[in-house]
């Protein structure tokens, strides 16, 4: 019999708090990206998508769309902590951008654990709060999200 192994994510009882979890490879975001996803989700800020226009704003050019940021922050500590361990994401809370992604820029991501509980109502469930920061090729911060998830316990997963 070949043993198999499933990539997953980390299951309640196994995060930890105050653990930075570092989320690599990162990821060079390009100007294809920013007008698909902008043109894809109906913002039509000319600060994404007219180069022209943006160059005579205040940072000189085209910002990626912020909601680009945050989805693929959010995406990048996926495989390494909530893949098949999440039952629900919760909420996003004190989502922040203190400084602009552009073409070309690389986002990495790092998430700690802030806090994490049990279920008082949901049996084999917990309730995790990360933060997650995202950063440019330089460490400048371009994103801050806290994030709370619904994920399983280990022993309650594998009982289904």
């Amino acid at each position: 019999m070949t043993r198999v192994v499933e990539q997953r994510g980390l299951y309640f009882d196994e995060l930890e708090e105050g653990v930075i979890y570092a989320h690599k490879p990162g990821r060079t975001v390009t100007e294809t990206d920013n007008v698909l996803f902008t043109t894809m989700t109906m913002n039509t800020q000319a600060l994404h998508l007219d180069a022209a226009w943006s160059s005579g704003q205040p940072f000189g050019q085209r910002l990626m769309n912020s909601m680009f940021t945050l989805s693929t922050m959010v995406g990048q500590s996926v495989t390494q902590l909530t893949q098949g361990t999440i039952i629900a994401q919760l909420g996003l809370t004190d989502v922040t951008f203190p400084h602009p992604l552009y073409h070309g820029d690389t986002l990495y991501t790092e998430t700690v654990i802030t806090g994490k509980r049990l279920s008082s109502s949901r049996p084999g469930q917990g309730v995790v709060t990360m933060q997650h920061t995202g950063r440019n090729q330089d460490g400048a911060v371009v994103a801050l999200a806290t994030r709370t998830c619904l994920m399983w316990t280990k022993e309650a997963h594998a009982a289904q």
